[in-house]
């Protein structure tokens, strides 16, 4: 530290070790409440990365949290679908009211503000992200304990948002048994670690199909690379998810809420921990 410094380093330029840092964090509406904040995010899309995030809020609400779901793919919302929500509770001159499903998990998207859901969101990055950013200052979460962002693929400007903006406690990363996506999670898991985030393990989808005549398991996608990668970052392998129609179709129609949790267990156990 400089013998003139003021210590108003707002008005200074030096790069010292005793410098300051400002705050990006969004100041959460004044009636929300969340505990925690933990991102789902991948570096590439089609990982399934919303079906893992439906899984991850529904397994959280069994265990009896108080479960929320923040939809940050402005482009490519589908949480809603999934759960069977289509509008908000309400708004008014205190801000709005996010939608609630049958389990009670509170979601958030920009599908629920549509007129029809299948309209396309024709904004540029600035306003997608400004947008994320107001479901967390503008909407009122009811005493949430874990909220999970469902993150648009990459590592552009909503998830830089959302690591600037949110006091994210952690990062899940899902992934494919695909040799290529190991440079695509090498990304994500770099970009967690600029941003000072701890990244709770890895979540690999796609990892077999199961026959439902002899039982016999299929590497549909190839060999699996998701052991090889969480050794090079000393990650926890937290789930292999099967491929399996009944998940499609239970999203498809809305069921989120009913679907079996069982593989995504350990994943909840790393984020309770």
């Amino acid at each position: 530290m400089s013998e003139k410094c003021s210590g108003n380093c707002a008005s200074c330029g030096e790069s010292c070790g005793e410098r300051k840092q400002e705050s990006l964090l969004a100041e959460l509406h004044s009636r929300s409440g969340v505990k925690k904040v933990i991102a789902v995010v991948s570096g590439k899309g089609g990982v399934g990365k919303s079906t893992v995030t439906s899984l991850l809020a529904t397994a959280m609400s069994r265990a009896g949290k108080r479960t929320a779901i923040l939809d940050a793919d402005i482009t490519g919302p589908s949480i809603p679908k999934a759960f069977g929500v289509n509008e908000c509770e309400g708004a008014d001159d205190e801000g709005l009211y996010p939608a609630i499903t049958k389990g009670g998990i509170q979601i958030m998207s920009i599908n629920l503000l549509l007129d029809n859901e299948s309209d396309p969101v024709l904004w540029r990055g600035p306003i997608i992200a400004g947008a994320v950013k107001q479901f967390w200052t503008d909407v009122i979460w009811d005493d949430v304990d874990y909220m999970f962002v469902d993150m648009p693929p990459g590592t552009g400007d909503v998830p830089l948002t959302v690591f600037q903006s949110l006091p994210v406690d952690g990062v899940i990363i899902v992934t494919t048994p695909q040799e290529l996506v190991s440079m695509i999670v090498s990304k994500a898991v770099k970009m967690a670690e600029m941003m000072h985030v701890p990244v709770l393990g890895l979540v690999e989808n796609y990892s077999y199909f199961r026959c439902p005549d002899c039982g016999k398991t299929h590497a549909v996608y190839g060999q699996s690379h998701i052991d090889k990668i969480a050794s090079e970052y000393h990650l926890p392998v937290l789930a292999r998810l099967p491929i399996d129609p009944a998940v499609a179709e239970a999203c498809d129609n809305g069921r989120g809420e009913e679907l079996n949790t069982e593989e995504i267990e350990a994943a909840i156990a790393a984020i309770l921990a």
